[in-house]
């Protein structure tokens, strides 16, 4: 049915004074606007809406009634979806929906979800987290308007800015013979196992590391998660190399893990904020990423100590 919105008010206006009249007096508009509303809603509903009284104005009919009410709650509905869009152009307000990379967002997004959300109550917010293939195509389908993650192949239309830097770094069990070293190259790496975090582009780049220093790594044991890796470094099958925040030295099993920095000029990591370029932020989610650029250093320092592992951009 082909009706508008004007339309249905000059009908309940009408009904509600029974006198065209009256409903154009009201609305400011002239009386064959309002009967030419009523003629079309009763064509295109193919209802009789009013009984016409002879210079006595008009009343609704039973059908009439039944419309007029449908048609209140209809403009009422219209009216509360304004409200909520002008909220969410201009109010701190509303639902926010995040995705981040899952390397990084278990250890930086809860203490930062809690501050927001302190500071504005009104939003609801929402993170999960996706592998960047996955997180790219979440981004272009609309599902989340913001997403947290390392520059690893974004597409030119979608824009990526830079918060955090991190460096590569090696991580090994205790009883590695390379563990009392404060540094270590990727030559004396590459001579040892490697345990893997076996994801397309995570695997691309930290075999693109020895390859920039022409060397092979020993790629002997893969995994398909972050706690995985740890815990096969923990259990002395080889070392491994990250990237994200080390938040505890220990695996998940308990076995002890140690961090130590690479003296190799390597390409680092750079954390920040992907978006859609075309998409214009909600004022949450603009407030989300002021919050995210001047917190998440004071966030990260809590979690390494060592500010090797990581350097704030400006």
């Amino acid at each position: 049915m082909h009706f508008t919105l004007k339309q249905l008010r000059y009908f309940v206006n009408a009904g509600e004074f029974n006198s065209v009249t009256k409903a154009a007096e009201t609305l400011h508009v002239s009386q064959p606007s309002i009967s030419s509303a009523i003629l079309h809603l009763e064509d295109v509903t193919g209802l009789q809406l009013f009984v016409r009284h002879h210079a006595q104005g008009l009343s609704l009919t039973p059908a009439g009634r039944k419309f007029v009410l449908k048609a209140k709650q209809l403009l009422q509905d219209a009216e509360g979806l304004g409200h909520y869009a002008s909220t969410l152009g201009e109010d701190i307000a509303g639902s926010l929906r995040i995705v981040g990379f899952p390397t990084f967002t278990p250890i930086l997004m809860p203490s930062l979800m809690k501050a927001f959300v302190d500071a504005y109550p009104e939003v609801t917010i929402q993170c999960d987290e996706n592998h960047q293939k996955d997180l790219i195509q979440s981004l272009h389908e609309g599902r989340y308007e913001l997403g947290l993650t390392y520059d690893l192949q974004i597409p030119a239309d979608i824009e990526f800015e830079a918060i955090i830097e991190f460096p590569p770094y090696a991580v090994l069990n205790n009883a590695h013979p390379l563990a009392d070293r404060e540094e270590l190259s990727l030559k004396e790496l590459a001579e040892y196992p490697m345990v893997v975090l076996d994801w397309p582009m995570s695997r691309d780049y930290f075999y693109s590391l020895f390859l920039s220093q022409d060397l092979e790594p020993k790629f002997a044991y893969k995994a398909q998660s972050l706690g995985m890796v740890r815990g096969l470094v923990g259990n002395g099958f080889g070392y491994s190399l990250f990237n994200s925040p080390l938040a505890s030295n220990l695996a998940l099993d308990g076995t002890e893990l140690k961090a130590i920095p690479l003296k190799d000029k390597l390409r680092p990591l750079r954390m920040g904020i992907a978006k859609v370029g075309q998409l214009r932020l909600t004022p949450a989610a603009q407030a989300f990423v002021q919050m995210l650029k001047t917190q998440t250093t004071e966030l990260t320092d809590a979690v390494f100590t060592d500010k090797r592992f990581h350097k704030a951009l400006d």
